[in-house]
């Protein structure tokens, strides 16, 4: 039998500035996400849509799932295939389209990782795993637009 796994947080907003949302300008987009027993997320809406630019929002944590699953998946499949990671970063990017009647999607994302092996031998079964780490990560199957990668392996020293 396969697993289930479930996930529950708590979601307030605490952007009522005293009239709630009497106007499109009068309420904050201010939430705060906590789950039990880690440290409660400060998020808001994107700056374009009356956000405050310091804080989470959305989009940003829909991306870092995704760069953050794909990571963790890798590391599994490079062990598994006896590849030597030493050091791993992203920068990752997304696209996200409006669609002019007030919603909009995700075009695509692109995670740019970069990878530190431990010998060259190992180069080519590095570049296999984004493959397979993309098969299984549970983020990059659930959504409905592509996640690519544009790999850079890199050999320690």
């Amino acid at each position: 039998m396969y697993g289930e796994h479930n996930y529950e947080l708590a979601l307030r907003w605490d952007g009522n500035r005293g009239t709630g949302t009497s106007g499109y300008r009068d309420y904050g987009r201010d939430v705060r996400v906590s789950v039990a027993g880690k440290p409660d997320l400060e998020g808001s809406a994107d700056r374009p849509f009356r956000g405050d630019p310091q804080k989470w929002n959305p989009e940003d944590l829909l991306l870092a799932a995704l760069a953050q699953c794909h990571l963790l998946s890798y590391l599994h499949v490079a062990v598994t295939a006896g590849v030597v990671v030493t050091d791993y970063r992203d920068v990752a990017t997304a696209l996200m389209r409006e669609d002019g009647a007030g919603g909009g999607n995700f075009i695509e994302a692109v995670l740019h990782p970069v990878v530190t092996i431990e010998r060259e031998s190992m180069r080519e079964a590095a570049l296999a795993a984004h493959q397979r780490a993309n098969e299984l990560c549970f983020i990059a199957r659930s959504v409905n637009f592509p996640v690519r990668h544009e790999p850079e392996i890199r050999v320690r020293g």
